[in-house]
């Protein structure tokens, strides 16, 4: 299954007092790996979040395996876990790079509804079709949204 890539180098302000990476980067992590899809598949998407379109994550959760610390090279793979008429489920996987070797370091997952404003609320929205043209080249069979 193909996956969106974000590749990361670990720096200072990653770590904590401990001197591994502090949990919430993780968290963080996905939530830039999912912008950088967007920004790069899915541009008419983040045009209409200035308009009257808005995403919001619904859940997210990280499982973490292994630690991570400073200069380390993380790769973020991301692949969608599922889709629906308003919302959309996208699976992370957190892979440090030493060379040609990898470790699986941590898992997670995130869940978005995509939703419209109206006025000073917020109705659930379907996918616009510039999105689920761009999360289905990420998925193992067609999607049906």
């Amino acid at each position: 299954m193909r996956t969106f890539d974000y590749k990361y180098r670990v720096s200072f302000e990653d770590t904590n007092v401990a001197g591994n990476v502090y949990f919430i980067n993780h968290l963080k992590w996905q939530g830039r790996c999912r912008e950088l899809f967007l920004h790069q598949y899915a541009p008419e998407l983040l045009a209409r979040l200035s308009d009257d379109l808005a995403l919001v994550t619904v859940r997210c959760s990280c499982e973490y395996l292994a630690e991570l610390f400073v200069f380390d090279e993380v790769i973020v793979r991301m692949r969608l876990g599922g889709l629906t008429q308003g919302r959309v489920s996208m699976r992370f996987e957190y892979v440090r790079m030493n060379g040609s070797e990898t470790q699986l370091i941590a898992i997670g997952e995130q869940e978005a509804a995509c939703m419209r404003r109206e006025g000073s609320r917020l109705a659930p929205a379907p996918w616009p079709p510039a999105f689920v043209n761009a999360v289905e080249r990420f998925a193992a069979a067609p999607v049906v949204a």
